[in-house]
């Protein structure tokens, strides 16, 4: 269910021949769940399409930028933009634009090597970028640190439980009995594509079938249990970053605001 404003919409009443395939089954799919998707105005209804459709272009675009799949020990970056931390982490250097330094990641992805959870977050980060200006992004995003599933607080991602996948999510593909000598393949975080396409970093492009194949090379020695699709979603808060759009409507304060309403593992749940 689709609702602009105050009124439900029918999905067919929303769509364009200037979208994408992909924001037309992203319409699609609104329209057929039984989640409600609520949108303050058509301007936010298409800014989220819009920030949707840069998070598949960013996928694609990391993917086409050979960055590498490696664990933290092994990370590594380019030092001219990024302090590489003990941790294995990438911290912003002081006087670097925070824009520069996340298109050096997709322009020179062969400097750079992380694992899939930083991988998601890079994907979000340049999604917002290719959104809103240069200048805006570097105002807000001063602080950047990457590692794992941290980032910025005006980065707001969450997650929760269901099986209403969009393109331009992060879903998870867990794979319960890997192999304990390769920690890494205990999952994989994918960004949905659409038509049944995801891209994990260090998999690649695939079906969901194909990355559950991936993921079950990875298994130990006479494993059993198959690796599969886990119901849940990993998605920006458009509602929060539509404030920084160009193309905004007036915004009340409070619809602005984020409340943090628990913490699983490194998810964070809000509503």
């Amino acid at each position: 269910m689709i609702i602009i404003g105050n009124r439900e919409v029918n999905g067919n009443e929303l769509k364009s021949s200037a979208f994408k395939a992909e924001q037309i089954e992203m319409i699609d799919k609104m329209d057929r769940y039984q989640e409600t998707y609520s949108f303050m105005n058509r301007q936010h209804f298409q800014f989220t399409l819009q920030i949707r459709y840069a998070t598949i272009q960013a996928a694609r675009d990391l993917l086409a930028s050979k960055a590498k799949f490696t664990t933290f020990e092994r990370a590594h970056c380019n030092e001219r933009f990024w302090h590489l931390t003990e941790q294995g982490g990438f911290k912003l250097k002081q006087g670097i634009n925070p824009a520069d330094a996340i298109n050096d990641i997709f322009q020179n992805g062969v400097e750079y090597g992380f694992e899939c959870a930083t991988a998601m977050v890079i994907i979000f980060y340049k999604a917002v970028l290719d959104s809103i200006n240069n200048a805006q992004f570097n105002r807000i995003y001063q602080g950047i640190y990457l590692r794992d599933w941290q980032s910025d607080n005006d980065l707001p991602i969450y997650t929760r439980r269901g099986n209403d996948y969009l393109p331009g999510d992060c879903l998870y593909f867990d794979n319960p009995q890997f192999n304990p000598k390769t920690p890494q393949w205990r999952g994989e975080n994918v960004i949905d594509l659409g038509n049944d396409l995801y891209f994990g970093h260090g998999i690649g492009i695939k079906t969901a079938d194909g990355i559950i194949e991936s993921l079950n090379k990875r298994r130990k020695a006479y494993a059993t249990e198959s690796a599969y699709l886990l119901s849940q979603v990993t998605r920006l808060d458009n509602r929060y970053l539509y404030q920084f759009s160009n193309t905004r409507a007036q915004i009340p304060t409070f619809l602005a605001s984020k409340t943090i309403v628990s913490k699983l593992g490194s998810a964070t749940f809000y509503h």
